[in-house]
């Protein structure tokens, strides 16, 4: 399908074993160099990289053999003709980070956090990306009591400006959400991202990453959290997916659950030439049962979804739909979406 100057990712636990909290795994392990292959398969342009992805224990890595291990993937990129999105340090599975990260109230973990966000800063600098995403997954609570949250915010921002500091050509998108691991996220919703964005040393070097399922679960509409950042020119990565309901995290495929939802945060990507400015990620898994052979589905339907429904927003009659916002016709203006998106009777 023609992609209109869109580009797409999606990470390596995008193509996952299946298991879940109270269940075993029930796909095997697929290989690197096999997830790659199935991106260019499917037409995608880049991979996403947690910090791990791209160089597996990196913790015990030394400094020579992490820069050596990135090389390698930098390299299997450019042969498969796709590139690094982004790297994201993983700073929400360590021991010492369960309490926090860059929020925690031990100073060890919030050293140990800085330190490994330096690593991923160093392993995009070698797959040859600059975009750092930093999803804040344990800077929050169990109980608000726990922590004091305005100095926890000053932490958020002192880790920021640390790591603008380490690295001149950094770029850092923060991607909010809500809760899940942590019942109480300090970074829920694109404002406080922008927010803290804003306060950083070098704001123009600070942007923000929305999730679709990230926002429902915060009661919001993905469509105007794009549209927020866009405003301020800062949407720099989006992770597209679906969400059924205020439940746990579910990265269903994008548009499987709610259609219209879909096309409006296309709509607004598109009416705002997001092409131009960032990659449309997919942060999207497979049902938990289906077998392994047909457990890349998900990706071609979500990239699919958005190429047709990009297609649903290109052939609206803007002057119609100017004419009933003017006439306040909204029935007659949903009905013209509806219809468009049922499709030719």
């Amino acid at each position: 399908m023609e992609k209109h100057g869109y580009r797409f990712s999606f990470g390596p636990w995008n193509i996952h074993e299946g298991a879940d909290p109270f269940g075993p795994t029930v796909r095997p392990t697929v290989a690197f160099a096999a997830k790659l292959a199935t991106l260019k398969n499917l037409g995608f342009d880049a991979m996403q990289f947690h910090d791990d992805d791209a160089v597996p224990n990196l913790d015990s890595v030394s400094p020579e053999g992490m820069l050596h291990q990135a090389n390698a993937v930098r390299q299997m990129l450019e042969d498969n003709g796709l590139f690094a999105e982004f790297v994201a340090p993983r700073l929400w599975e360590h021991p010492m980070t369960i309490d926090g990260a860059f929020t925690s109230n031990d100073p060890a973990a919030r050293t140990y956090a800085i330190e490994r966000s330096k690593k991923a800063a160093d392993i995009g600098r070698e797959l040859g990306c600059n975009l750092m995403v930093l999803w804040l997954a344990r800077e929050g609570t169990y109980i608000r009591e726990a922590k004091d949250a305005v100095l926890a915010t000053h932490r958020l921002l002192e880790a920021v400006n640390t790591l603008l500091d380490y690295d001149p050509e950094l770029r850092i998108v923060i991607e909010p959400k809500p809760n899940e691991p942590m019942d109480l996220a300090y970074i829920p919703t694109i404002g406080h991202a922008l927010s803290l964005g804003m306060q950083s040393s070098d704001p123009v070097r600070v942007g923000a990453l929305v999730e679709s399922a990230h926002a429902i679960l915060a009661g919001l509409d993905p469509a105007d959290e794009m549209s927020f950042a866009l405003a301020f020119d800062r949407l720099w990565s989006v992770h597209l997916n679906d969400q059924n309901g205020l439940k746990f995290d579910q990265d269903k495929a994008f548009g499987a659950v709610d259609l219209r939802r879909a096309f409006n945060q296309v709509r607004v990507l598109d009416e705002n030439s997001f092409w131009e400015k960032g990659v449309v990620g997919l942060d999207v898994k497979a049902m938990r049962t289906q077998p392994a052979e047909l457990a890349t589905k998900h990706l071609r339907n979500s990239l699919h979804t958005f190429l047709r429904l990009l297609e649903v927003v290109r052939s609206l009659d803007r002057a119609k739909m100017d004419e009933l916002i003017m006439a306040r016709d909204y029935e007659e203006l949903d009905w013209l979406v509806v219809d468009a998106l049922l499709g030719t009777r």
